[in-house]
């Protein structure tokens, strides 16, 4: 299906650069150019895709990749739509420093939110959006919470975003201490941004 997808974009949209990506782990995919994503998704509707379930978007050291879920529920098929944009900067609240990509809202309805969320906690401009504002966070939040470099900042008007008191240390160092008590960090599966904020870092530093 994906190669036949990729195929029929290729002719439909030129510029879409369609290719398939068949994954022998997980899900296979159709990747295309984020340039054409508007006029792909436009074609793909026209085949058959009536529904988009989900936009998501996952954040690479490169890049931001984007992953359309889209269904076709006529003939019982799912499909993986990729592309990728730069990073841009992410740490502000400036959309014009951020990675730049067309709305699919005038495409599926079901976007307008979507494309909400994913600029929220990822920073993406969707150009052409009815109304991009945040959606999860207050409109002058400062950064992108999903965002791998996002930094908390320290307050909120007067409040405090992460008090002391209300951290459960424990679940943080939880990964770090089960690694150390069971001595090979191969066997556990555990991670968090930082450790720096548990006041018993140190002391398991020293136990290493």
């Amino acid at each position: 299906m994906h190669n036949e997808t990729a195929l029929k974009l290729s002719t439909l949209v030129s510029s879409s650069n369609a290719k398939a990506v068949m994954a022998t782990l997980g899900d296979s995919n159709v990747t295309v150019d984020s340039g054409s994503i508007l006029e792909v998704c436009r074609a793909l509707k026209s085949e058959g895709y009536n529904v988009l379930q989900c936009i998501t978007a996952t954040d690479y050291a490169d890049r931001i990749e984007i992953t359309y879920v889209l269904a076709d529920f006529t003939k019982n098929l799912e499909l993986l739509l990729k592309t990728n944009v730069p990073r841009g900067d992410g740490n502000g609240n400036n959309k014009d420093t951020l990675p730049k990509i067309n709305s699919v809202a005038s495409v599926w309805r079901a976007a307008d939110f979507q494309e909400r969320e994913a600029y929220d906690m990822m920073g993406i401009n969707f150009v052409g959006h009815p109304d991009l504002r945040r959606i999860l966070t207050p409109d002058d939040w400062q950064g992108y919470p999903l965002r791998k470099d996002y930094i908390v900042q320290e307050k909120y008007l007067d409040m405090v975003v992460n008090p002391a008191h209300k951290i459960n240390s424990a679940d943080h160092m939880f990964g770090k201490n089960l690694k150390l008590e069971i001595g090979d960090p191969k066997k556990v599966s555990a991670s968090w941004k930082s450790d720096d904020a548990d006041p018993t870092a140190e002391e398991a530093k020293d136990g290493e």
